[in-house]
């Protein structure tokens, strides 16, 4: 569009405001908005494309002042440069990118050294996109080694496979049940214990269960499930009736909590009852999603009828996987990251994540409007809600009020037996700074005066979560 409109010789072509956008030239001018759900007519050039996409996700929201969501939202510049130039290698093409394969192999070893498996060298693992992959992976291998010992009896019509669970337990678990024709049985809430209990979990058990899920850090209050105790349970249940039942530990994010700073707690293969492990690389991992990694503490824990070998790609591989092709950037990143920080840059980076944490809690308790469920003391991440004698408002309203400061803080009920609980949940994470933690209790405490002239709370539909993310 011409800034001025004057005289003009016919060839003469007219002033532009910006090239991007008041160009007049039809292919890479914005003389009309391109169609949004349909392929447009003509191509454009990059840089006006990019300048189109860019400017529409400006009103996402900050992934830096997002406390809802595990997810790492930074990481060091040469990461970013690593990412990039492993952006176009095929992960499951290990013969056309040995080194890559390599670099997975070696971030399999030092996770299993990690998790004290009884022999590194033999435990069996596997990256995936995420932790919903790994607990598939690991729920599709507790089934198949159940159906294998029960052969004489499944598949049978009246023979149903069950897997033990706290209902606390991320969807992914639901979908696993689900896909697979699995029954799940849930160990409910009760009063102020949030997540599994471990008799009660052995007491769900029978000659149909496939295993027992242990959470290594629950997604809605950040505490831990008692691992060992679970253990403890199952081999009582064994002792008593022979049945003999496995555990797998969803430590999404605890598996890269607890190996640093609660080094006495026994949870993971030290454990024989435990037989596979998985996290999240995206959340405490320190990586960008989507990676996610599942092991086995040896070969017998993953039936080898499950593993597909391929040679199509050139030479002969193995794969254990939902999907085939990804990028094998973000295990290049995860290996970048155990490389570059080693246990005690993790220790170091994870005590001070949860020291935040827990600052930010006392802080909120301090305020008097709130009560604390959990502390910040085992995963970063704590849970807090209205105090008694608090009517002006809930939960809710505090999640809407702070997202108009730009932060994101879920609020969403418990599930049974504690639906009449309604929560706000922090999650804390690398780089949410002690300035960022500072910022935001100053917007919660700057809000509460006009929230407590309420006359009452504006939003009660506790059916649904606000900004609520695993």
């Amino acid at each position: 569009m011409p800034l001025h409109e004057g005289p003009q010789k016919p060839d003469e072509r007219p002033l532009s405001v910006n090239p991007f956008y008041g160009e007049a030239n039809p292919v890479g001018g914005m003389t009309e908005a391109p169609p949004k759900h349909r392929l447009p007519d003509t191509p454009m050039p990059p840089s006006t494309a990019y300048q189109l996409v860019h400017d529409e996700l400006m009103l996402d929201g900050n992934s830096r002042l997002n406390l809802a969501t595990f997810v790492t939202t930074w990481m060091e510049p040469q990461a970013g440069v690593l990412m990039a130039e492993c952006r176009d290698k095929n992960m499951i093409d290990k013969d056309e990118y040995p080194r890559t394969a390599e670099l997975e192999r070696r971030c399999v070893a030092m996770l299993a050294d990690l998790w004290n498996a009884p022999d590194p060298s033999a435990a069996v693992g596997c990256s995936t996109t995420g932790s919903s992959e790994a607990c598939m992976l690991a729920g599709m291998a507790m089934k198949r080694r159940w159906a294998q010992r029960n052969a004489d009896r499944y598949p049978a019509r009246d023979v149903r496979p069950n897997l033990v669970m706290g209902v606390n337990v991320q969807v992914c678990w639901d979908k696993f049940c689900n896909f697979w024709e699995v029954e799940a049985r849930l160990v409910p809430m009760e009063g102020d214990r949030f997540h599994l209990d471990p008799q009660a979990a052995a007491e769900l058990c029978d000659e149909n269960t496939i295993g027992v899920v242990g959470i290594l850090g629950s997604t809605f209050d950040g505490s831990y499930e008692p691992i060992a105790e679970l253990c403890a349970a199952l081999d009582a249940l064994q002792a008593r009736t022979g049945l003999d039942i496995p555990v797998h530990v969803d430590g999404a994010s605890g598996a890269m909590i607890a190996p640093f700073l609660d080094e006495d707690l026994v949870w993971d293969f030290r454990l024989p009852r435990v037989a596979s492990i998985n996290t999240s690389g995206h959340k405490y991992g320190l990586v960008y999603p989507g990676v996610g990694w599942a092991l086995w503490r040896d070969k017998e824990a993953l039936p080898e009828e499950l593993v597909f070998r391929v040679n199509y790609l050139g030479g002969d591989m193995p794969t254990f996987a939902l999907n085939f092709s990804r990028p094998g950037a973000q295990v290049v990143a995860q290996y970048y990251t155990l490389l570059r920080l080693g246990r005690e840059g993790f220790r170091a980076v994870q005590r001070s994540t949860r020291e935040v944490a827990r600052r930010i809690a006392d802080q909120v308790e301090a305020l008097g409007d709130f009560r604390l469920l959990t502390r910040g003391d085992q995963l970063p991440v704590f849970a807090f809600t209205t105090a008694p004698g608090v009517e002006s408002y809930d939960v809710f309203d505090v999640s809407r009020r702070l997202r108009e400061s730009g932060w994101l803080v879920p609020a969403y009920t418990f599930p049974p037996n504690r639906e009449d609980l309604s929560v706000l949940r922090v999650v804390c994470r690398n780089g949410f700074s002690e300035d960022l933690a500072e910022l935001f209790v100053e917007d919660l405490t700057r809000l509460l005066p006009e929230l407590r002239r309420q006359s009452g709370p504006s939003t009660r539909d506790k059916g649904v979560a606000t900004g609520f993310h695993h």
